[in-house]
């Protein structure tokens, strides 16, 4: 594995590369207030068999913030100029929240170049503008950490903060270490993104994925996604919250297997 950044849109992305050049391409693009790490164990797993891309999205882990005003196509554009920069054509795409709509985006954008999507607890449109304007507002008078417990409370199921305190803590450490800026901003991106007339024209094999304890994007949300984009498919993971990719990945794994295999994506 190779970590690398690239110039992209006015700044700069940091990404990793590994697995076979010439293996279908998987990429992956992240929750608001992560970094790419939270895909390792997933990475690990599928990378003998695609060529994969993990990316921290503008003003999260090691990429740059720029000067752009935010918004998802923002987001989506840094994601097709990574893609330019490294020469990759068609691409599978696995978003996850903020992710999962950056994915839609980009197929929205270059629908050629979209062979599949993997859409882990995300919709088109998440949450209301007053909820995102009360989270704006908060964390500008007291910064993320004020909002980092009930993030917790989100992101991880009740199971996996009693039992695995350390790793909790150590996510909490990520997400308060997001910078300022990039968090705002992915949250004004959040605020006035709205997908839903292009969710219905998604005209790739789709996967929606959402776990059961999900208390960001529920899963009556995941599957009101999955109704709106035509022959979408959804799983639903029992006992696990908003990030499956840390909870089990085991389980992510087997479903991106069996999914791309029966699309004939690989």
């Amino acid at each position: 594995m190779s970590l690398q950044v690239a110039p992209i849109n006015g700044t700069h992305i940091h990404y990793s590369q590994t697995g076979p050049k010439d293996a279908p391409v998987l990429v992956f693009s992240n929750s608001l207030g992560t970094d790419f790490r939270i895909w390792n164990d997933v990475v690990a797993a599928l990378s003998a068999r695609f060529n994969i891309v993990t990316y921290d999205k503008r003003g999260h882990g090691l990429s740059g913030i720029g000067n752009a005003e935010f918004d998802i196509s923002l987001h989506a554009n840094d994601l097709i100029g990574l893609l330019d920069y490294l020469g990759l054509g068609e691409v599978i795409i696995c978003g996850l929240s903020v992710g999962g709509l950056i994915a839609q985006k980009v197929t929205e954008l270059q629908p050629e170049r979209v062979r599949g999507l993997i859409l882990c607890d995300t919709a088109p449109k998440l949450g209301d503008y007053a909820g995102w304007n009360t989270r704006i507002e908060a964390i500008k008078a007291d910064g993320i950490e004020v909002l980092g417990d009930a993030i917790m409370e989100r992101w991880l199921s009740p199971t996996f903060r009693k039992d695995r305190p350390l790793e909790t803590a150590m996510y909490r450490d990520m997400l308060v270490r997001t910078t300022e800026a990039g968090y705002i901003g992915t949250c004004v991106a959040l605020r006035d993104g709205d997908l839903r007339d292009a969710a219905g024209k998604i005209a790739v094999p789709t996967l929606c994925i959402c776990g059961s304890d999900d208390l960001a994007t529920p899963p009556d949300v995941v599957r009101e996604m999955a109704a709106m984009i035509p022959d979408a498919e959804f799983e639903l993971i029992e006992g696990v919250g908003h990030l499956p990719c840390i909870e089990t990945p085991e389980l992510l794994t087997r479903l991106i297997d069996r999914f791309t295999k029966e699309k004939n994506l690989v």
